[in-house]
């Protein structure tokens, strides 16, 4: 297995302590005067979904788990499992709704569909990830408003997948946006 030290850590990061599996969710190295330095990290528990911010000494190591990754898109849904398909084998593979809840407020079945990315550590599906960015449709919004068009008023639209952002004023029902999905925000109208 291979071995990483905290101060090598990044967001996104997996390692292994105590037993469990975690993830760096973010991390910051600290530096004081005449002490020595140290990583400060929030880690979360990939198992229980607990989060924790804890110090590391920069010389720490932990056991580093080996990723392996699958592209898969969205098939059915069944109760409360749904199907994905490998682009590749098409093999199909189910996962229970709760854990696929937060990916698929990013799925769309416009064009080819969402491909996410499935990662695997010994075997056990880790993290479901969608691409960095997806282009969504507007099916909820307010109208604009005359003269708010002016200063940088946002308003909130409900987009195809369920998920709710914050919009520029001109954005109306049937426009699409690109979505960046590490923040969750919108970047911009698509034509």
């Amino acid at each position: 297995m291979l071995v990483m030290r905290a101060g090598e850590f990044k967001s996104g990061s997996i390692f292994v302590m105590d037993g469990h599996n975690y993830r760096v969710v973010s991390c910051q190295q600290v530096q004081q005067p005449r002490l020595a330095a140290f990583m400060r990290a929030k880690i979360k528990n990939i198992e229980t979904g607990a989060v924790q911010e804890r110090n590391f000494k920069m010389g720490d190591t932990f056991d580093d788990l080996e990723i392996t990754q699958r592209f898969m898109k969205f098939s059915y849904a069944d109760g409360d499992l749904l199907y994905f398909t490998e682009e590749e084998t098409w093999e199909s593979v189910p996962v229970s709704a709760a854990d696929a809840k937060d990916a698929m407020l990013y799925n769309t079945e416009e064009g080819d569909g969402t491909v996410f990315t499935f990662e695997y550590a010994n075997g056990k599906l880790m993290n479901i990830n969608p691409p960095t960015f997806v282009v969504l449709r507007v099916v909820e919004t307010a109208p604009a408003i005359a003269g708010d068009t002016a200063r940088n008023a946002l308003k909130t639209a409900k987009l195809e997948s369920g998920l709710e952002v914050k919009v520029q004023m001109f954005i109306s029902i049937g426009d699409k946006v690109r979505i960046d999905t590490r923040t969750g925000e919108y970047c911009e109208r698509v034509k």
